[in-house]
């Protein structure tokens, strides 16, 4: 028999939301979960909350300076199982960060045992290390006991955890934090306590005082690993007022003097947050790849402190610019970014300024006084009601005996006796007999003296701001001075630089091998790039259609200019044209050559010729090279053309007289001193035209003569007694050129 099918239960109640909703609903939660509780630091003791939970479970262990040390994995274990529901490696990792003095600037977990290294080595297990307090973890925890700050239950509500930290140590900026969250992300790079406290005394002086005003104590960053920061002024200043920015830090060297003239550089600290066996693996890789031309080798030689050791190709290369190719290269100058994104009372996410962030911090420590004030207050007033029934007690001995001896119930006949409060019944009843010896009133008395001094002074705190202040000032004054300058701790590491500006041109040659190489283009403008000078170019192979234009020689740390019909120069890097065994790729992918343009010539820039540019149309003048180099793509206008008026012509002015022969077959001579020099424009007018344009201009020396080439190569040349008839003056018409000139009407010459 078959089993007999039960259909199913209808369920209770079927709610239908709309899935944008249910999906807003529940990633707004996630993203509020990761902003609050996990990556953004509160400004108020700079620490998120997984640090905060392992340093309160430190607490609880009793791990303060000093005492002996503890396995990790209690402290990891206590802190899960307490306060931090989450991964046990999420909660060492954290742990493992706040003990590494390459990563926190005040280490706040004084580790014993492997807990890595600055090569990016893994520390050991949490079974093996161990583990206690820093001077620094106790200054944030100060006042904790003493109802310094709020608290809250834990995830299991049976026990208490703090909100936050009563941190009388400016956390947030001198150990820094890095945190993404959902939308949002936070970077603080670590700064100098020392200097935070001074600029914070500044601001408990001037509560107004700009972020601008405090950059006079707090320079910039100041990184565990050292380096030099090589930013101006202006940019340092506009990231503090601002809250957003990045610092550029170089890693320090120095050179090392060997036998016979060698010398070598040595890198004693790298950037923050960089591991230093990758550093070097990066560096071998673009060894290996000939990026770096000016350096022979790199090897490790760190011990405790870093030491890497850079040889250089030959002794010959300039030290400075052998660095500043790594630093362009390699991770020895890094971008560390700043983007102050804290919880401003642990709730509001905000990118702040300096100042706002240390106001948040003296704010939080006013705060955490008064509480404390109030604390100490209801704990002295506890005792002075105390100290009054003792001395009722004291003073009535005899009758408060009987009383107790006689009465079934004490509590209330001493209460009635004597008018005492609860209290002060009870601790007489709780008084031992050993108190009632002859000394005790006088103990009493002062006591109760010295605490009424004592309450006295807090209520005066209590009352006025100012007191207030001058008691948060002192407690700044006193971490200053355990951090001060002349401490191992507080003495600054990363110092400030100006960048030497090196000559771009010298750097990119320094990242390119010399070689020599000869540039192929052709008629369709396709460019290429062979090995060594080849001289015979009738082997090459092109494309369909295709054949040779021009080849001229040049090296692979040459630069290239390129004159188009638009009027523009553009530059060109040899290096970065392709080479090998192909056809070579368009020279419009180098740059952005219109689509109507098209180019006259291209030659090697070598700096300092001077170049007589002329159009279709006739006009044209002298230019300085250097002008015509251009840095981008888009390259740099020097002749000024409309359409259909074109640039026909370039060429390089040596000599005193000018040829120019037009379509028309019209050839004139004139003196070079009527073509005036310019960086930019149209021209004069070279010659008159009735139709057509000009052809080419050439320019000679009037002593040696006119030369020019005939289709087949051959050279011929004429004296200016046998150019006499076409000699006259700029935009004359001129007249038909001597015999065997070629009918291309062009002299052949070609800029070398």
């Amino acid at each position: 028999m078959g089993k007999r099918i039960v259909p199913p239960e209808e369920p209770a109640e079927i709610h239908e939301v709309p899935l944008r909703d249910a999906l807003e609903e529940r990633y707004l939660a996630y993203a509020l979960s990761t902003i609050m509780h996990r990556a953004l630091p509160d400004a108020r003791d700079g620490l998120k909350p997984v640090h905060r939970r392992i340093l309160y479970g430190m607490r609880l262990l009793r791990l303060d300076p000093g005492t002996a040390f503890k396995k990790s994995a209690k402290i990891v274990g206590d802190v899960m199982g307490s306060f931090h529901p989450h991964g046990d490696q999420a909660i060492y990792d954290a742990m493992v960060r706040l003990a590494q003095d390459f990563s926190s600037r005040y280490p706040l977990v004084d580790g014993q045992g492997n807990f890595g290294n600055i090569d990016g080595d893994n520390p050991a297990a949490y079974r093996y290390t161990e583990a206690r307090m820093t001077d620094v973890a106790r200054l944030l925890l100060e006042g904790i006991d003493e109802d310094g700050v709020e608290f809250r239950a834990n995830y299991d509500g049976q026990s208490k955890e703090p909100v936050v930290l009563p941190g009388g140590f400016p956390n947030l900026l001198a150990n820094g934090a890095q945190g993404i969250a959902v939308g949002m992300a936070t970077s603080i790079p670590p700064h100098n306590a020392a200097e935070l406290c001074d600029a914070a005394l500044h601001l408990i002086e001037k509560p107004d005082a700009k972020s601008k005003a405090l950059l006079k104590w707090v320079k910039g960053p100041d990184f565990p690993t050292g380096g030099i920061i090589v930013d101006s002024k202006q940019a340092i200043a506009e990231a503090y007022t601002t809250g957003r920015g990045s610092f550029r830090v170089r890693a320090r060297w120095s050179q090392e003097e060997g036998a016979r003239g060698t010398w070598v550089v040595v890198v004693t600290e790298i950037p923050f947050l960089v591991q230093k066996s990758r550093l070097i693996e990066k560096v071998a890789e673009l060894l290996d790849q000939k990026k770096l031309p000016l350096v022979g080798d790199i090897r490790d030689e760190s011990a405790e402190d870093v030491r890497i050791v850079i040889e250089p190709k030959s002794k010959n290369v300039d030290p400075a610019l052998m660095m500043e190719s790594l630093f362009r290269l390699t991770e020895l100058e890094n971008k560390i970014p700043l983007n102050l994104n804290v919880l401003i009372k642990g709730r509001i996410p905000k990118v702040v300024g300096l100042a706002e962030c240390l106001r948040e911090w003296l704010d939080h420590l006013r705060d955490v006084l008064i509480r404390r004030s109030n604390y100490r207050k209801a704990q002295i007033e506890h005792r002075l009601e105390v100290l009054g029934g003792h001395l009722v007690a004291y003073l009535n001995l005899d009758k408060v005996i009987k009383i107790i001896r006689t009465e079934d119930e004490p509590k209330p006949a001493l209460i009635k006796a004597f008018k005492l409060t609860e209290i002060q019944a009870e601790a007489i009843l709780n008084m031992r007999l050993r108190n009632l010896r002859r000394l005790e009133e006088m103990e009493i008395r002062n006591e109760d003296r010295d605490l009424r001094k004592e309450l006295k002074g807090i209520e005066g705190v209590l009352a006025s701001e100012a007191e207030q202040w001058k008691k948060v000032g002192e407690q700044v004054g006193k971490v200053r001075d355990m951090f001060g300058p002349k401490t191992p701790l507080g003495k600054r590491r990363t110092t400030f630089a100006d960048a030497p500006e090196h000559d771009l041109a010298a750097m990119e040659e320094a990242l390119v091998e010399r070689e020599p190489v000869t540039v192929v283009v052709s008629d369709k403008g396709w460019i290429r790039t062979m090995k060594g000078h080849v001289e015979d170019l009738s082997g090459l192979a092109f494309k369909q259609d295709d054949k040779l234009g021009f080849a001229f020689f040049a090296e692979t740390t040459s630069k290239l200019l390129l004159f188009a019909t638009n009027g523009k120069f553009y530059s060109l890097d040899v290096a970065k044209l392709p080479g090998g065994r192909g056809h070579g790729e368009p020279i419009r992918l180098f740059i952005d050559l219109e689509q109507e343009a098209a180019p006259v010539a291209l030659f090697v820039h070598k700096g300092g010729r001077k170049f007589l540019v002329a159009s279709h149309e006739g006009q044209g003048f002298v230019v300085n090279e250097d002008d015509c180099v251009g840095t981008t793509k888009k390259g740099k206008q020097v002749l000024n053309v409309d359409m259909p008026n074109e640039a026909r012509a370039v060429t390089e002015v040596v000599g005193d007289t000018v040829a120019v022969i037009g379509e028309n077959r019209k050839m004139l001579i004139f003196p070079l001193e009527q073509v005036p020099e310019m960086a930019r424009g149209r021209g004069v007018r070279l010659q008159k035209y009735k139709d057509g344009g000009l052809s080419d201009v050439a320019v000679f020396d009037a002593k040696a003569g006119l030369t020019w080439k005939d289709s087949a190569g051959r050279e011929f040349s004429a004296t200016m007694k046998e150019l006499a008839e076409w000699q006259g003056n700029r935009a004359d018409a001129g007249r038909l050129p001597p015999k065997g000139f070629p009918k291309s009407n062009k002299f052949g010459k070609v800029i070398g």
